[in-house]
């Protein structure tokens, strides 16, 4: 859906973006994350050609980015644009008829998404009468109104109750799977892993990570596990095989033995197993996995960051 090349955006003395390019495939939902001020939002500017690069080119769906596109995007800002003396009702169908809808078709799918949204009491009432969650729920409906290709969403939950939250979580999986492509820009992880197929993580202007979620949780995979257990009868317990692995700690927890290995990279799960076997009783054995709030923790404070051990 989108090619992002070599792009570079200078503010007087300020480099907000210095040759970042991205690939965001169609139909996925593209995590674009970054701390505050790393250059995200005006990243996402561009796109919307509210500013132009100074060097580079973006290409949308096959061309180059062009003025006609616009109609073809939604884009909730971060900073939220709805005028606050204006009826909802009014606001909304001005601004799908910006987005290219008639009036007849812009208040028909207005009357959708109110009922949707349980909003439907809102027609009358004024911007500044609302609740930050439910001014976040107007902005969404307007960026979504016109069913765009491509929605970029900057901080969307930004407002909102985790109950909220959740059904704009929803609404966005199901446009998703309807076949619109979504940029999630976010310094948040906590939904990054529940919504992205692909992210890239920007910082300082800079590009430092890109890829598909599943390949870049793998290749941070570090052979640590948690093995829950309960000792056997009569059966000293003797964890001490430098050669097959280090034990990083030993609790009891809830009630349970648990333990916390690093195997060997020459050593497989099999071989600790084996040996631990004849040993204790073992009720469970997960992988711990770095997540991805652990990752963009380790690769923005160490630029030069290797995998996490």
């Amino acid at each position: 859906m989108l090619e992002i090349k070599n792009i570079v955006k200078q503010y007087s003395s300020h480099r907000a973006l210095d040759d970042v390019s991205l690939h965001v495939p169609k139909g996925c939902i593209f995590g674009l994350l970054g701390p505050n001020g790393a250059g995200k939002t005006s990243l996402i500017r561009i796109i919307n050609q509210i500013t132009a690069p100074d060097a580079g080119q973006i290409i949308f769906d096959g061309e180059v980015l062009q003025p006609r596109h616009i109609e073809r995007i939604g884009y909730l800002p971060e900073e939220r644009g709805l005028y606050k003396k204006m009826k909802i009702g009014e606001q909304m169908l001005y601004l799908a008829q910006l987005k290219g809808l008639s009036k007849s078709e812009a208040k028909r799918k207005i009357q959708y998404w109110f009922e949707k949204l349980d909003m439907q009491s809102w027609w009358e009432k004024k911007v500044e009468d609302l609740s930050k969650g439910m001014q976040q729920k107007v902005q969404f409906v307007a960026t979504v109104l016109h069913e765009p290709d491509l929605i970029i969403l900057d901080e969307p939950f930004s407002g909102f109750d985790p109950v909220n939250a959740q059904i704009i979580q929803k609404e966005i999986l199901e446009l998703n799977q309807k076949g619109a492509t979504i940029i999630y820009s976010t310094h948040r992880m906590e939904s990054v892993e529940e919504l992205c197929d692909y992210i890239a993580l920007i910082n300082k202007s800079k590009k430092i990570l890109d890829g598909a979620v599943s390949t870049i949780k793998g290749s941070y995979r570090n052979q640590t596990y948690t093995i829950v257990y309960k000792e056997k009868e009569g059966v000293q317990l003797n964890i001490n095989n430098p050669t097959l692995f280090e034990v990083v700690n030993q609790q009891m927890q809830d009630h349970e033995l648990t333990m916390t290995v690093k195997i060997d990279n020459e050593t497989s799960l099999n071989e600790l197993l084996l040996f631990l076997i004849p040993q204790i009783e073992i009720l469970q054995v997960r992988e711990i996995v770095p997540s991805m709030h652990d990752i963009f923790i380790d690769k923005v404070t160490n630029a030069t960051a290797q995998p996490l051990s």
